[in-house]
């Protein structure tokens, strides 16, 4: 098969399409034939060296997909619940930027109704991570209120839409006016331009001084301060990137002062068994909202798995808005 390559550390020229042996399955595998794969702000930490896969996943980068079922893996018998032919979308730990990929079964989700083929593969990671970090950890309620940092990305754009849906009142931030009408058009109460606008200052406007119940960061370091002062009493801060750096000098009063909880986690480091969790939680708690048409992959852009470093390049401009798909 093909599949992208990182020859080695550096820009997304390094990302190169070569032959590369097939997949194999393992016993509670399926071998999928990769209709379209989404690109990740992990995927280009990946290429630069600094997240490397875990231990026994495959080296090329690709959290998610979707295509059709070629095979099953030894212990895995047709129907249970799976057949070779099914149309699927997955969770991955690597190996998405390809021609076939193996999963582990828990991992698989069956495309929604009303999505394409193609479209599906802008869900799994989003929608896992969503829901794994702020409503199966952070526990983010109907009638509370929960600010997003980076709202027009791939996470904001479907955390916006799963929380309105939910019934709780979304504050955004994001760079541009053209970012922050599109969240605004998927139901964003509250839109901040974090270049022109002190975020802090806005939320405690906005709800007259309380904060908000929840957070999520893809900063890191450079936010952590002023998310401890966004937020409520019993509020929570739930940490999923670093964009803003590691590193924070911070005055803990207000997590005493708040009773606050502040949290982090990844997805691509958690056991199959935790991520088969997530998965079957995410089955049973959105999948009917996906198909009864109140939620909707945002997608931006496709390209040929051949142009996966002009993909990365679009993605780093941070000028996209949803979900950048290759398609092998």
């Amino acid at each position: 098969m093909k599949a992208v390559v990182i020859t080695k550390y550096g820009g997304p020229e390094v990302l190169q399409l070569e032959e590369v042996e097939d997949p194999t399955p393992g016993a509670d595998e399926v071998l999928i034939k990769v209709a379209a794969t989404a690109l990740n702000r992990a995927d280009t930490v990946q290429r630069k060296g600094a997240y490397p896969p875990p231990k026994g996943s495959s080296p090329y980068p690709g959290l998610e997909a979707s295509g059709t079922i070629l095979a099953l893996g030894s212990s895995l018998s047709p129907g249970s619940p799976w057949n070779v032919g099914d149309e699927v979308c997955a969770l991955l730990s690597g190996g998405g930027y390809a021609e076939k990929v193996a999963v582990p079964v828990g991992q698989l989700l069956p495309v929604p109704p009303g999505v394409s083929l193609r479209d599906a593969a802008a869900l799994p990671e989003v929608v896992c991570t969503v829901w794994s970090t702020v409503f199966m950890m952070s526990h983010l309620s109907p009638g509370e209120s929960f600010l997003i940092h980076g709202g027009s990305s791939g996470i904001g754009t479907f955390a916006i839409q799963i929380s309105k849906y939910l019934g709780i009142k979304v504050f955004v931030t994001a760079g541009s006016e053209e970012k922050l009408e599109a969240c605004k058009n998927l139901g964003a109460d509250v839109c901040i331009n974090y270049k022109t606008e002190d975020f802090v200052a806005r939320v405690k406007e906005e709800t007259g001084g309380k904060g908000v119940d929840v957070i999520l960061d893809n900063m890191g370091g450079s936010y952590f301060q002023r998310n401890l002062d966004s937020l409520s009493v019993d509020g929570r801060l739930f940490i999923i990137g670093f964009q803003g750096g590691p590193t924070a000098e911070v005055n803990l009063s207000p997590m005493l002062a708040k009773r606050l909880t502040v949290q982090a986690a990844g997805l691509r480091g958690r056991s199959i068994e935790n991520k088969a969790k997530i998965v079957e939680e995410v089955k049973k708690n959105v999948w009917p909202a996906i198909a009864a048409r109140k939620l909707k992959p945002i997608v931006f852009k496709t390209f040929p798995l051949a142009e996966a470093a002009e993909a990365h390049r679009l993605m780093e401009s941070s000028s996209h808005i949803g979900k950048i798909l290759l398609i092998p």
